[in-house]
């Protein structure tokens, strides 16, 4: 019964896997080329080691197994083999020397921050990961864009990447190349299309309820396409303004394809310093307060400035949750009873006290 179902279950597992995208080994882009090299390179190495393992592993067995007939090669006092200990720890060895080589070449050529070196003008993309989706702005066109990425073929793509809340990896196997993008934080990808074509994208680290639907297109088209596209985005009724943006940050799933005419000067750099809000003190601002000392106790009125996540909080169905007023006051009233003890030390300390 069970071998007249292998061959329908064989033709099932054929069936299903004729559906699959090979694009890490089939890449669109130099990058994924490269990639896809060093995969292929590392394979081979230590296949060097895997097929003769194998082959021993059934030789061995039939060779000096119990019932064969001819024993004249019976050795039982046999202990050591210098051919077989340099075979043993040679081999390695080399393949361990090999891959390491490979690896530092590659690990420096293919170093995210590092721009590629194509005589083509590059474009400037700004990504920005939001819950659940993506935005990407084109500075140099003053337009962006959601789940949507066009980019012109045989040009270098410049990426800055940052997060509005949580931790997420942008992630197009075809062109190669994976990073993450951090809120408060900056990263840097750069890609290339090597062929017009549509390509996946995603995010590929788990962010949430709407994970599962944070994918985009990577459209790869031509020149006059590109600036066709560029030209339809501009015709957007729709801007791109602070106000603007942090309507569109809010949670949502299965977000379609959205597009901003305009966009306003300096928002992504807003969006990476956690200050697209009015009133609010930008990272880098903030980060300069703190080396200089903090704010000292007059900064304690000017909390609400620095906050950030409280008002970005949500539960495990992507709904947001009430900001704690309650615990608020309570801290806040925590901080000014604290106030005169601490005027208190500061005193004593500066009488030497």
């Amino acid at each position: 019964m069970l071998d007249k179902l292998k061959l329908p279950a064989l033709l099932g597992v054929v069936a299903v896997l004729s559906g699959c995208n090979y694009d890490i080994l089939s890449p669109a882009g130099w990058v994924g080329e490269q990639q896809r090299n060093l995969l292929v390179i590392s394979t081979l190495l230590m296949l060097i080691v895997i097929i003769p393992v194998l082959v021993m592993a059934v030789w061995f067995p039939l060779r000096y197994r119990a019932d064969r007939k001819d024993l004249s090669d019976y050795a039982p006092d046999w202990a050591h083999s210098n051919k077989i200990e340099y075979m043993v720890w040679g081999g390695p060895i080399v393949i361990i020397i090999a891959l390491g080589a490979f690896t530092w070449v590659y690990t420096h050529r293919l170093d995210p921050y590092r721009p590629l070196d194509i005589a083509a003008e590059p474009v400037e993309v700004e990504a920005v990961s939001l819950d659940w989706k993506w935005l990407f702005i084109y500075p140099e066109q003053g337009i962006a864009t959601i789940n949507e990425l066009a980019i012109p073929e045989g040009r270098p793509i410049n990426l800055r990447l940052t997060s509005s809340t949580v931790m997420n990896t942008f992630s197009v196997p075809a062109l190669g190349g994976m990073i993450y993008s951090m809120a408060g934080m900056e990263t840097k990808l750069h890609l290339v299309a090597n062929e017009i074509g549509t390509f996946a994208g995603r995010s590929a680290h788990y962010s949430g309820p709407g994970f599962s639907g944070m994918t985009f297109d990577t459209i790869s088209m031509s020149e006059d396409d590109f600036e066709g596209w560029v030209t339809k985005v501009k015709l957007s009724s729709d801007d791109l303004t602070r106000a603007n943006y942090l309507k569109v940050e809010t949670p949502s799933f299965n977000e379609p394809v959205r597009y901003f005419g305009k966009v306003d000067d300096g928002l992504f750099d807003r969006i990476r310093g956690l200050c697209v809000e009015e009133g609010k003190v930008c990272m880098d601002h903030m980060m300069m307060i703190d080396e200089q000392g903090g704010g000292g106790l007059e900064g304690i009125a000017d909390e609400h400035k620095y906050e950030y996540d409280q008002d970005r909080a949500i539960d495990g169905f992507g709904r947001p949750l009430p900001r704690p007023e309650a615990s608020l006051t309570t801290h806040d009233n925590d901080h000014a009873s604290a106030a005169p003890l601490r005027l208190a030390q500061d005193e004593d300390i500066a009488n030497g006290n």
